[in-house]
């Protein structure tokens, strides 16, 4: 087996029995890159260089994980490198500072293999809306990775990087980890910082890992999870160890599954892997039973809403002064503001900042984002029911598998359906898992969500550990590259 078809613990297995070195992993990485970016297109920049003179000198006395290659998502600030958000607003944007949870990447002495493509600005559920092209789903080149983080999500699969770090807006790490037949954790809001993010809708961002198996997930949220005086919104709790519980079984655990989750507009196959699932859960001792949770319609406006109106305030900076690009004609102030914002903003951000602005407006304010705020909290009571009665709540990640490239571009409403199963939880701010359960007919991975109660990681990962191991996926499903 290739070095870069490993799992990070593997790797970690063999740099601890001295079996290989970090330049190796690395090299074999950057070959990996080397050969399959021309295809996938999963990266905006490749810091090829910088990774193999890093992992010549790495001192693995510093942590376990030093020496284990990354990629990032590029709306994830690092030091002395782009950070574009796949935009032409932030085309040559070099970031001077690193976000928090690159400052502990970098305290493990991790090595950075580059950065990773995406929807600009996080704005889409397909990889398509990058100004450096879309990316390409290993599983089958002529189908989308999901998105936003689709680079995140098809470089892992493809084996480009053993993990990456990603943002999850209303699905961005959990859908394209479905789509691409990997794990993907959003976590609680508050749990990882967001100081370097940069910020797409503030109240509903939140970092997470995208990994090959949940194992590797639980390790990636232990070195970024933790309170940073630098995020307003961090929570102040005591450290974790994530992968403490993973094989403590699911018996006597109480599985709520939300019949309006498997009603219209879910694929069939869809519906029927993850039954298949939930039927290994019954037969591992969990208590599985049907619930209600009829808040599917509402969420998806009450994102859309949320979130654009966010967007077109957290976007205001880049008017070609503050921030950004700058157009070269104009004649007076309110032009250059005009013409920066229209060459240097894609359709798809264009669309959600006029959305946004219009909610924000007077005489509409009321009417959409004041009651959109009112119906996410009818929305968390919804919630905060269920999680009185049930552990973790199981849904489908996706409506459907990956679709063909350019089948919903240009539909802007049937992709917003994309997000019809995730939005909920970053609404509410719980923590949610996606991992691959089967295939279709076609050979494309089919994604299963489970949701957990507040700051309840420890346990969607352990339900998320169970299904894993008892399933094989990976032993038993390779995407179409291999």
């Amino acid at each position: 087996m290739n070095l870069y078809e490993l799992t990070v613990h593997e790797l970690i297995e063999k740099l601890d029995n001295k079996e290989i070195t970090p330049e190796e992993i690395t090299r074999s990485y950057i070959d990996r890159i080397n050969e399959k970016e021309k295809d996938i297109k999963a990266f905006v920049t490749i810091t090829e260089k910088d990774a193999i003179e890093k992992s010549k000198n790495i001192d693995r006395k510093i942590s376990k994980f030093a020496g284990i290659p990354i990629g990032i998502k590029d709306n994830i600030c690092t030091k002395g490198v782009r950070t574009t958000c796949s935009s032409k607003m932030l085309e040559n944007f070099i970031s001077p500072y690193d976000a928090t949870v690159m400052d502990k990447i970098n305290a493990q002495n991790m090595i950075t293999l580059g950065k990773l493509n995406m929807d600009e600005f996080a704005m889409g559920a397909s990889t398509e809306y990058s100004y450096f092209g879309a990316t390409k789903n290993p599983w089958n080149l002529n189908k989308v990775p999901g998105g936003s983080s689709g680079g995140s999500a098809a470089a892992v699969a493809a084996d480009m990087v053993p993990w990456a770090l990603s943002s999850d807006t209303g699905g961005s790490v959990r859908q394209p980890a479905a789509l691409c037949g990997v794990v993907g954790l959003k976590p609680t809001y508050g749990l990882v910082s967001r100081y370097g993010l940069v910020a797409f809708a503030s109240s509903l961002d939140q970092i997470g890992p995208i990994t090959k198996d949940v194992e590797d997930c639980a390790n990636l949220l232990n070195i970024i999870a933790g309170y940073d005086n630098k995020d307003s919104t961090s929570a102040k709790l005591p450290q974790k160890d994530y992968t403490k519980n993973l094989k403590n079984g699911v018996k006597g655990l109480k599985i709520g599954v939300p019949k309006e989750f498997f009603g219209e507009g879910i694929n069939e196959e869809v519906k029927e892997k993850i039954k298949n699932t939930i039927e290994l859960y019954k037969e591992l001792g969990a208590e599985v039973e049907e619930c209600s949770l009829d808040i599917a319609d509402e969420a998806l406006a009450v994102y859309y809403i949320i979130a654009c109106a966010e967007a077109s305030s957290n976007l205001g900076r880049f008017d070609g002064i503050r921030y950004g690009y700058r157009a070269k004609n104009f004649e007076n102030l309110d032009e250059l503001f005009i013409n920066s914002r229209s060459e240097g903003f894609g359709a798809e951000v264009k669309r959600r900042i006029i959305l946004g602005t219009y909610v924000l407006s007077s005489g509409y304010y009321d009417a959409y984002y004041k009651k959109a705020q009112k119906v996410r909290t009818f929305i968390k009571q919804e919630f905060e029911k269920l999680f009185k009665k049930y552990d973790v709540l199981i849904t489908p990640t996706s409506p459907t598998v990956a679709y063909d490239i350019g089948t919903r571009s240009t539909n802007p409403l049937e992709m917003y359906l994309a997000d019809l199963c995730t939005v909920s939880v970053n609404i509410v701010g719980l923590p949610g898992i996606s991992i691959p359960c089967g295939v279709d007919k076609n050979g494309l991975p089919i994604g299963m969500q489970i949701i957990g109660k507040s700051f309840g990681e420890e346990t969607i990962l352990k339900v998320a550990y169970l299904a894993e191991q008892k399933l094989e996926f990976r032993n038993k499903y390779k995407p179409e590259y291999k």
